[in-house]
């Protein structure tokens, strides 16, 4: 019998030849929170609401020219990268309470409510269209 378990934890042991599928989910997560996170806090976001007054175009068509506008900004890629960089190492911490805080929680948090926004956004434009 204990032939067989070092057979099998040879077996299952982390090999790092091979990649694991949760080290890319880390990695997706923690760029789109980055990006997220960097459309939030970055300048731009907060010229597209102060954009709403000085432009002649009203409504939505202001507010997405100033998120689009932000993706060209330069210290919006570097918060960005910034960002990706801060939740990459947070999702590496051999602590686990450390690594819960610091990535799982935001980055999910950040993910859902992204989702959760465009899906609402999604159902006001069904609704819209049907009236």
């Amino acid at each position: 019998m204990l032939r067989w378990s070092k057979a099998l934890a040879r077996r299952l042991a982390y090999n790092p030849a091979r990649p694991r599928v949760m080290d890319y989910v880390k990695g997706i997560l923690s760029g789109l929170a980055a990006i997220i996170l960097a459309e939030c806090v970055g300048p731009g976001s907060w010229l597209a609401f102060r954009g709403i007054s000085r432009e002649k175009a009203t409504g939505l068509a202001v507010v997405s020219a100033g998120f689009a506008e932000n993706f060209f900004s330069p210290v919006f890629w570097i918060l960005a990268i910034l960002f990706f960089t801060s939740f990459f190492v947070a999702s590496r911490l051999g602590n686990k309470f450390l690594r819960v805080f610091l990535f799982w929680i935001p980055t999910l948090m950040l993910s859902a409510f992204s989702l959760a926004i465009v899906a609402l956004f999604a159902c006001l434009f069904m609704l819209a269209r049907h009236h």
